[in-house]
């Protein structure tokens, strides 16, 4: 397939620049992948389709302040440097914004001087940075240094409500770069009312980095390599979710970044339920039209960027006709688009 089958036009406006006011306040769009209906509702009653015998899985990685402000060590001019996958414990592939040429060698320092980092190699702009601290530990330098790495469609800089709502009330596990936005509209009260009603929630990791957000630069779709990223489905969750499927109980992923891990680890059972198995380490599951999913029923998203992997995830699960056929309505009913925007239910 060609990239520009995955195009659109959105106006601008549509991008939500804020969250909306409370978590699950945003608008509901509910897919029906077979007949094609849409439906129009509020996110609280995602609850309505969720039956007593289905899982809903989500990615409970935390999402650190990935954006450093610095200063070269040799002439103190000011960049930023943004984490975009952790390679060691020190180690880390970056973004480097300056407006001065750097080299592998240069160095940087953050804060007052808690922090250095030296250039260690460079490959098509992505630098990898080998990092010291004095004193404290690396997550709580970030923590005081760091900025929320709010995507650069929201044209704002990042305020003290960000820290918390571009994490999602489950987040678990510091490490991912950029926050797994469908679990976003998730409040405690959502998921206590989705428990109440029998149904069970499960959890993984995947830490969301350059891999799930790098552009697409090639005309046919199947040459991309996405990165890969760390991901972790526990023993226990794995054992729960196959009696789920035994059970004729249907799962319920939140984010694309959910459904490429359990996909990742499912495997085709001939005559009985497939299953997926535990696993600890990269993935770099690359979903695209067209794509014969094995474990994910139902699918929870945001409005998504055109001409990214994510879109084209979500065209594989419901077909690329109903995918723009869905958002071809959601621009005429004035849906909000992208990381803050409104929800997407597939069915």
């Amino acid at each position: 397939m060609r990239l520009s089958e995955f195009d659109y036009k959105l106006p601008e406006e549509l991008i939500a620049q804020y969250p909306a006011q409370a978590r699950d306040a945003s608008r509901l769009m509910v897919v029906h992948k077979i007949s094609k209906k849409i439906e129009h509702r509020n996110f609280r009653d995602i609850i309505d389709y969720i039956g007593p015998q289905d899982c809903l899985v989500v990615n409970d990685t935390k999402v650190i302040k990935a954006r450093l402000p610095a200063k070269r060590a040799d002439t103190g001019a000011k960049a930023e440097i943004t984490l975009i996958e952790k390679m060691s414990e020190r180690l880390y592939k970056c973004l480097i914004n300056t407006s001065t040429k750097i080299k592998v060698g240069t160095s940087f320092t953050f804060g007052a001087g808690e922090l250095t980092g030296v250039i260690r190699g460079e490959s098509e702009g992505i630098r990898l940075i080998e990092f010291s601290i004095n004193g404290s530990d690396f997550g709580a330098i970030l923590d005081k240094i760091g900025i929320v790495p709010l995507p650069p469609y929201i044209k704002r800089p990042p305020e003290k409500s960000d820290e918390e709502r571009y994490q999602t009330v489950y987040a678990r596990t510091p490490g991912a770069v950029a926050a797994p936005t469908a679990g976003l509209h998730f409040s405690d009260e959502v998921l206590k009312n989705i428990k109440a009603k029998g149904a069970s929630v499960e959890s993984l990791t995947l830490h969301v980095g350059y891999g799930t957000f790098k552009p697409v630069s090639v005309d046919e779709v199947s040459r991309h390599k996405l990165e890969p990223e760390v991901f972790e489905l526990k023993e226990e969750a794995a054992l729960r979710l196959n009696d789920v499927k035994e059970k004729g109980g249907k799962i319920f992923t939140v984010g694309t970044t959910t459904c490429r891990v359990l996909e990742n680890q499912a495997q085709l059972v001939k005559g009985s339920k497939n299953r997926v198995e535990k696993g600890k380490g990269w993935t770099n599951l690359f979903i695209y039209p067209p794509y014969n999913f094995k474990f994910v029923d139902a699918l929870v998203t945001n409005f998504h960027l055109p001409k990214t992997t994510l879109l084209m995830l979500v065209a594989a699960f419901c077909g690329r006709e109903v995918l723009f056929q869905a958002y071809e309505e959601a621009v005429k009913e004035k849906y909000r688009f992208y990381s803050y925007g409104d929800s997407m239910l597939i069915i």
